[in-house]
């Protein structure tokens, strides 16, 4: 199999996964009060296993872990943090056997209803700055949740993951640091950058944790120090395509996309107005015509949406 480096260079799409917490939260699966999803890859492994092979045989080429929450930096304040690295390891795990699983059943699709595995998947180590909340990170440092970043991306690295990615990105300083800890791995690191629109129509990263912050400017400062490619995620779908153009306006390396629809209230995500499988598709089409690398879904964003889009792009390539 190709590294997701050399598969990034191919002049084709690279379809994403969907969400994995809000999937998750949507079969059933209890939410913590503040680890969300991290805790379910021990207390409902079979689901969280499940649902990254539901996405693979969608069409995903790449499934991210569920570690969005899994770090010490958000177990801490769950009363969790003893047990990150049995959390980490068991999470990366699951995905690695679902890729496994979808490879020794290529063919033997009997109802129609998915697509067999594509021919390569990549596992994808998610880390994010996050610290028990939305914006709780803000009362520590990015010097003193240093450890914590290089901790878990050692522990996904050890555990096989093929490359990290930092998601929910919306604080420089944050940033920087995970990335410096991310690419001490030797792994590539992509970065995902959450934003909004403002009230004078341009784009800021959000949630605003110290200050606010461009867009393109934290993009530039983030993406000098070494990521391989910077998308927009956990973002409004009607935000994505101007934030693509935020983002190519300073940085001319690969892009890509992964919306969410809907909206949290902690510990729950909330399923209102999800942008329907067909609409999510046209709108992912716009993105990839914008130069779009790789496109997906965060939270909201489920099997049915990667399926359609991997339909429209299996009839016609973009």
């Amino acid at each position: 199999m190709s590294t997701i480096a050399e598969r990034l260079e191919e002049d084709r799409t690279i379809l994403l996964d969907g969400a994995t917490g809000s999937e998750l939260e949507r079969r059933g699966v209890p939410m913590n009060s503040i680890a969300w999803s991290g805790l379910a890859v021990a207390t409902d492994p079979d689901a969280v296993r499940r649902v990254h092979l539901d996405y693979i045989r969608a069409g995903a080429e790449i499934i991210i872990t569920n570690t969005f929450a899994t770090g010490r930096n958000m177990l801490r304040l769950a009363g969790e943090e003893d047990r990150t690295a049995d959390l980490n390891r068991q999470a990366a795990l699951l995905a690695l056997q679902a890729r496994e699983e979808a490879a020794e059943a290529k063919g033997q699709d009997k109802d129609g209803s998915w697509q067999v595995a594509p021919a390569s998947v990549w596992v994808a180590g998610s880390i994010s700055p996050m610290s028990g909340g939305l914006g709780d990170e803000a009362k520590s440092s990015a010097e003193l949740m240093r450890s914590d970043f290089e901790e878990q991306a050692g522990l996904l690295a050890e555990s096989g993951v093929d490359f990290l990615i930092l998601e929910m990105i919306r604080d420089i300083d944050f940033a920087c640091v995970a990335l410096e800890a991310a690419l001490n791995t030797g792994l590539p690191a992509w970065v995902g950058f959450s934003c909004k629109e403002t009230n004078d129509g341009g784009i800021n990263l959000a949630p605003t944790l110290n200050e606010e912050i461009p867009l393109a400017k934290g993009v530039a400062a983030v993406m000098s120090e070494g990521g391989s490619l910077a998308a927009v995620m956990h973002s409004d779908v009607d935000v994505t395509g101007p934030a693509l153009d935020a983002v190519t306006s300073v940085w001319d390396g690969p892009t890509g996309a992964y919306p969410e629809s809907g909206y949290f209230i902690r510990p729950n995500w909330q399923f209102v107005d999800i942008i329907p499988p067909a609409d999510f598709t046209d709108r992912a089409v716009e993105w990839i015509g914008m130069g779009a690398s790789a496109v997906g879904g965060c939270c909201g964003i489920g099997p049915q949406h990667i399926l359609a889009l991997s339909d429209r792009l299996s009839q016609a390539p973009v």
